[in-house]
């Protein structure tokens, strides 16, 4: 275990990786955001619903291991390039995260904690067992402080990059749970896919990204759905990939 990551289950070669990025709102006592406390509770500091889903995942066995984020994307946002300037925000939806503000040594210092650490263990986990299919797990918000006009009518977004292997049928399996699905949406995996470029393309290992909307997974009732509907998708990729 680690600061900059959690694990859950077993990898197991020929298995189901779960990679959520963004599954925590710790931030560690000797770093000061500058940010009401009340902000880590929020869609910018923490995607909603994420390591309970992931853990449901887990213990029903439609996936075998999971690897979470082990702090807020407020702290360092590993779904980043390690040189772009989100990875470490100074702001998020009209709030500015005055405490990011860092020269290049504490950046560093910043960077070398928790993220190389988290894609460090990634690729070794990936290295050591590597998986027939890779989820990578996200929520968003309903709808964006900085941008209210804006619809967001999804209730769950299937993303890729290049590799749209499982985009199609991941997407034909949600859509056969009943859910409003949005290909590509709410944003494009072409533009913010860094995590999967890196060690899911990067290694050809088919994956899917998938955003659940976040007002659906906020209570026990709701994130146990969202569970088992992605429970039968990823059974239903799992035999989509052994053809």
């Amino acid at each position: 275990m680690s600061e900059a990551w959690t694990a859950l289950g077993v990898p197991r070669a020929g298995g189901v990786l779960l990679i959520g990025d963004h599954a925590s709102n710790h931030v560690p006592a000797d770093i000061d955001l500058g940010i009401d406390p009340a902000l880590l509770n929020e869609h910018i500091a923490i995607d909603i619903g994420v390591s309970e889903v992931a853990r449901l995942l887990v213990e029903a066995g439609a996936v075998d291991a999971a690897i979470l984020g082990g702090v807020s994307r407020l702290v360092v946002d590993c779904n980043r390039d390690e040189d772009a300037p989100g990875a470490v925000p100074i702001a998020s939806d009209g709030h500015a995260i005055a405490g990011n503000a860092l020269d290049h040594a504490a950046r560093e210092a910043r960077m070398a904690r928790f993220f190389r650490p988290y894609h460090d263990h990634i690729a070794a986990v990936i290295a050591a067992a590597r998986p027939a299919m890779i989820l990578s797990l996200h929520s968003f918000t309903p709808s964006l402080a900085s941008d209210p006009e804006q619809a967001r009518p999804w209730q769950v977004g299937v993303l890729y990059n290049e590799d749209d292997r499982l985009a199609a049928p991941a997407i034909a399996a949600l859509e056969g749970e009943g859910l409003i699905v949005g290909d590509q949406l709410p944003y494009s995996g072409k533009l913010l896919n860094a995590t999967m470029n890196r060690h899911a393309e990067a290694n050809a290992i088919p994956y899917v990204g998938i955003e659940m909307r976040q007002d659906m997974v906020g209570d026990a009732a709701g994130r146990a759905l969202f569970a088992r509907q992605l429970a039968r998708m990823c059974n239903k990729l799992a035999l989509y990939i052994a053809r």
